[in-house]
Order: C-alpha cells, then structure tokens, then sequence
C-alpha cells in the first residue's frame, strides 16, 4: 500500500470517527442504522480498510449527510467558491472510479455537484435505502458509455444523455465500454 493511500485510509476512518461521535453514536448504532457490520466500521475507523462507495453511501445515509458533506473540511469557510484544484477527491479502492466534489462546502444548499471518472467495464450497485427516499439526482454523461439498471429497467446512456431518479430504491452503474465514461451527479438532497 503506498504512503498516499495510507494516508486517505485513516484520514477517511477518522472522518467517520468524528462523525459518528459527534452524532453520540455508539458503532452498534451506526452499525444497525446502516447495514455495515461493527467490525467493518472499526476496521474503517482505524484506518485498516477503505470503504468501497455503496459501502461509504449506506455510512453517510446512516448519518445523514451526503458523500459529498462527510469529505468536506469542517474548518472550511463558508464560500460561493471553489477552484478545481480544491476540490476534493476520493477514488473507490475496487473499481477505481474517481469522484470530484464540484460545490463549494460550507454553503447552505440541499444540492450537491459531482463528477465522476468511471473506469471502463467498471460496475457499482447500490441497495434500497430507505431513509434516502426523498433525495433524487440526475445523472449527466459527458464522455463514453454508461448503462444505469434501475430496478427491472436498464438506461443505455450516451453522452448528452441524462437519467433523474430517486436515489432510496436500488440502482446500479456499469460501464459497459472499454472506454472510461465521465458523468455528473446532481444530488437533491431535498428539504433541509
């Protein structure tokens, strides 16, 4: 494992720490309220083991924030602006698909910008979630291929093309081509 990746690891596991503390959750707790097993949790605290992206979506949604609310800094001012070179990154350690933070943290807005840099033949599924039911986004492809399996319905996405739905009932990513495909999301969090 390289220093860098180390580094994301436990930066990532004292982030949701922090969190779940500051919450006044036990990690029995977040482990009811999200699905993920207590032990998977402490690995992830104790910066052991990244979380893949549906596994990190079912913590955030355990503790009410948004992929893109957990990695924004607390200290950050409030600012209507954002370089890209200040925007935060993650990478999921399975798939390698690449997720840009665009909106500026801070700001009191229930919607979020992101722009992901899907590998090719890369897939991410999703399971229901309950409590995300009022949130929806769209999907917006730039570049490449990218089919969106909605329960029984499958979305052959080119780009231009955009997907909205809701985000609580399962869903899955695929990327079908030998291309990557880079998309947005925009999340509607709803009424805050």
């Amino acid at each position: 494992m390289s220093d860098t990746q180390q580094q994301f690891e436990e930066a990532t596991g004292t982030r949701l720490k922090t969190l779940r503390q500051r919450q006044g959750l036990t990690l029995d707790e977040l482990a009811k309220a999200s699905g993920v097993s207590r032990a998977m949790i402490s690995r992830i605290e104790r910066g052991e083991v990244s979380p893949t992206a549906s596994l990190l979506a079912r913590l955030c949604e355990a503790l009410g924030l948004s992929l893109s609310h957990f990695f924004a800094p607390d200290d950050a001012p409030a600012s209507p602006f954002i370089r890209r070179n200040e925007q935060r990154l993650w990478r999921d350690p399975v798939t390698g698909y690449l997720r840009r933070s665009i909106s500026p943290p801070g700001v009191d807005s229930a919607v979020d910008i992101v722009e992901v840099e899907f590998p090719p033949g890369a897939r991410v599924s999703f399971p229901p979630r309950e409590e995300s039911r009022q949130m929806t986004q769209h999907v917006w492809l730039f570049e490449g291929r990218l089919d969106m399996i909605l329960l029984d319905e499958t979305y052959e996405m080119k780009p231009g093309d955009c997907l909205f739905m809701h985000i609580g009932d399962a869903f899955e990513f695929h990327n079908p081509s030998d291309k990557p495909a880079r998309y947005a999301v925009i999340l509607d969090r709803g009424r805050r």
